[in-house]
C-alpha cells in the first residue's frame, strides 16, 4: 500500500495562484485545494513511503517561492 499525506501550507501574500498552479503539475500531488482559514493551500500527496513524502515536501514544496511553512499529516489507514 502506498503512503499518503495531507500537506497544510501557509503562503506569503499574493502567491496563491502561482503556488497552486505549480503544485497541481507536480508528480506525487493527487489534489490541491486553495482554502480559507488558518492555511492557504491543502494538498493530498502520495509516495511509496512516508520518507519519500517527507523528502518531496522538503525538496519540492518548501522550495516554491512564497511557501512560508508546511505541516505534513500522514494518513493512517484503519481498515482491516
Amino acid at each position: 500500500m502506498r503512503a499518503k499525506a495531507f500537506i497544510l501550507i501557509n503562503l506569503a501574500a499574493g502567491v496563491a495562484q502561482d503556488v497552486y498552479s505549480r503544485m497541481a503539475a507536480m508528480q506525487h500531488v493527487e489534489v490541491v485545494h486553495a482554502v480559507s482559514g488558518p492555511y492557504d493551500i491543502i494538498a493530498v500527496v502520495d509516495g511509496s513511503t512516508f520518507n519519500e513524502i517527507g523528502r518531496f515536501v522538503i525538496e519540492k514544496i518548501q522550495t516554491i517561492p512564497g511557501v512560508q511553512s508546511t505541516i505534513t499529516c500522514n494518513v493512517i489507514f484503519l481498515e482491516n
